[in-house]
């Protein structure tokens, strides 16, 4: 434009006339508007879309062949897919903003599309994606996975491949495929001067059309079955469909292919290898839903897709008298479930070169295996060590920096760390170069949390980060049992125990459950609720998570039974046997409970000394 204004304009309008509005059209698309250098275009079929943007830009490479490169102009195009809102011939809504910002993200003469448009077209088409990862872009709450459409492979081939010709219907608010092309700046020389170089995953692949590979933990959720006799019943079977999709795929690493794509397999007789195939997915989920009168029950099973093999299976049931209410525990438990599920098979699976994700699919599930605190030194230091290989192949992997945070916590919180000062420091830096680089992670948050509470008694600002962490992952229970004991020491302990009582309900066989019961069982003593305080620890204590049997010892000293006292703080010193039980003041100061503000603000420390202080002492626990 600096450089010959209107020459480039009649060259701008040339390219329109003669290819972009025609390819638009030939692939049954509609240009919504104009915008300057660029427009927007709708279209029915998502194939079609993203076939039209390929072949504009395999073209565009032959138009103004005297020109010299730099001169070009070239374009960017943004794919999505995605609801959209209809006011007349116009549409917006974040279907067309989430187009508009992957075109932002596109290479000049380049294409990028959303995770939901590469699900949807899986391999119907002859062209190969590189995967940019989750970016965060402006105006959009959740990060948006991306690909991009690499110039080698839009010119691997130019078959045509039949697809089906779909309608947009006339309702104010539908699902289209939304195409947003805009040109840089003008011109290809003028591109450094106004955005940053394109990412690597960007640069030309040297290699045509790759076959789809198979994440790891890939998943489809297809639509659950309504056995129901009432037709109506549907939405309630398409809700638990939709709201499983959306909680697996906050799973970690994992790959979930969105509900538009497991729609289309509604009411079809599936083969579930196949499925696998088409989608290049390791697993299927698979469920009905059946209503009598005022129950519910819920099927689901975990499918392998590449042997057939039934890996998992649950029955859940349900009171319709909060049907929503109902529909989000199920939903959470399944997630929950699969969780553990998911990580444990793909920790399993033989690799001969381990990488990055490799390691922390394998770290996690030994953290999982722990049931409960680190049962000995040696077992954390295994765990600690493959994230710590995860962190080294890939420095700038959020997962391996919260990862190792978190280890080096327990590590601490445990006493079994050579330089706790050092160590709490490394984990501190690390999950806060984790937020930096994704501030909406939620483990990244929740480590956070941990860090602030437990090393630190800051438990104010640490209910910020938890609440952050299940804003953004409500099925992550730690967080749950984590802002209860916050709740319970900045004495709001009315709020704890409903916090625990729905994290045992999503989850009772969680391998990590019994702190929550310890939790539980801290928030009934400091009310005076003996009773449910002893069911709680009683089914918190076991080998290696030996503390609940000090508030046993305090409560049984409190109710005057002091033989049951006596045994309980016998049993605590010989799981401990580090002396932190030998007296009041040992027990006041050593590991996490000599961190300031430990035990809560004034009124609960008030609380835990006419509680499990006093206990202790009428247990026989002497001063000093």
């Amino acid at each position: 434009m600096g450089g010959d204004e209107e020459g480039t304009l009649e060259r701008l309008k040339a390219h329109r006339r003669q290819l972009i509005d025609p390819k638009i059209a030939e692939h049954r698309g509609r240009i919504v508007k104009t915008t300057g250098d660029g427009l927007l275009a709708e279209f029915a079929s998502v194939v079609d879309a993203v076939r039209c943007a390929a072949e504009v830009q395999r073209e565009m490479l032959d138009h103004e062949p005297d020109l010299l490169d730099e001169r070009r102009i070239r374009f960017r195009i943004g794919i999505n897919l995605g609801d959209v809102i209809a006011e007349g011939d116009d549409i917006f809504g974040d279907g067309v903003n989430v187009a508009a910002r992957l075109e932002g993200l596109a290479a000049p003469g380049g294409t990028c599309i959303s995770g939901t448009v590469r699900d949807h077209i899986g391999d119907r088409l002859p062209y190969a994606f590189d995967d940019m990862g989750e970016q965060s872009v402006k105006n959009i709450t959740r990060p948006v996975r991306v690909y991009a459409l690499s110039l080698e492979d839009r010119l691997a081939s130019s078959e045509p491949i039949a697809t089906p010709r779909h309608r947009v219907t006339g309702i104010a608010i539908g699902l289209a495929a939304v195409v947003a092309l805009v040109i840089s700046a003008g011109a290809w020389w003028l591109w450094p001067a106004t955005k940053s170089s394109p990412p690597p995953a960007m640069a030309a692949s040297t290699s045509i059309a790759q076959p789809l590979t198979t994440p790891r933990l890939s998943i489809v959720v297809l639509p659950f079955a309504n056995l129901s006799s009432d037709a109506e019943q549907q939405y309630f079977a398409d809700g638990i469909t939709e709201d499983v999709t959306t909680d697996l795929s906050r799973i970690a690493d994992s790959f979930v292919i969105s509900r538009n794509t497991a729609f289309t397999y509604r009411n079809k007789s599936v083969d579930t290898k196949q499925i696998g195939r088409e989608l290049g997915v390791h697993y299927v989920l698979e469920g009905s839903v059946r209503r009598s009168g005022n129950k519910v029950r819920v099927n689901a099973k975990l499918i392998d897709a590449e042997t057939d093999a039934h890996l998992w299976a649950e029955q859940f049931d349900g009171d319709i008298a909060d049907l929503f209410a109902l529909q989000n525990e199920i939903t959470s438990r399944i997630a929950i479930a699969l969780n553990l599920e998911l990580t444990s098979r793909e920790a399993t699976r033989s690799t001969e070169q381990p990488d990055a994700l490799d390691y922390l699919l394998r770290g996690r599930a030994a953290y999982w295996d722990w049931r409960g605190p680190p049962p000995s030194r040696d077992r954390l230091a295994e765990t600690t060590s493959l994230f710590e290989h995860a962190l080294a192949l890939d420095p700038r992997s959020v997962d391996a920096e919260s990862w190792v945070a978190y280890m080096l916590f327990f590590r601490v919180g445990s006493g079994w760390s050579e330089s706790p000062a050092a160590d709490l420091q490394r984990a501190d830096e690390l999950v806060g170069q984790a937020l930096e680089a994704s501030p909406r992670d939620w483990f990244a948050h929740h480590v956070k949390g941990m860090l602030l509470l437990r090393s630190q008694g800051r438990c104010e600002e640490a209910i910020s980060e938890y609440e952050t962490a299940l804003a953004l992952n409500p099925n992550w229970l730690p967080s749950l049992n984590q802002l209860a004991f916050c709740k319970i020491m900045t004495g709001s302990i009315e709020d704890a125990i409903p916090l625990v009582e729905q994290a045992i309900r999503l989850s009772p066989r969680d391998p990590l459950i019994r702190p929550f019961y310890a939790n539980m069982g801290i928030a009934h003593l400091l009310q005076s609720h003996t009773d449910e305080a002893i069911l709680c620890f009683e089914k918190a204590r076991g080998t290696g998570f030996g503390w609940p049997y000090s508030f046993l010892a305090a409560i049984y000293g409190l109710r005057g039974e002091i033989e049951k006292a006596a045994a309980n703080l016998a049993e605590a010193r010989r799981q401990y046997p580090d002396g932190r039980y030998s007296s009041i003041a040992r027990r006041k100061a050593t590991g996490l409970y000599s961190i300031p503000g430990y035990w809560g603000v004034p009124k609960v420390a008030a609380l835990f000394e006419a509680t499990y202080f006093a206990g202790l002492r009428k247990a026989g626990m002497p001063e000093e």
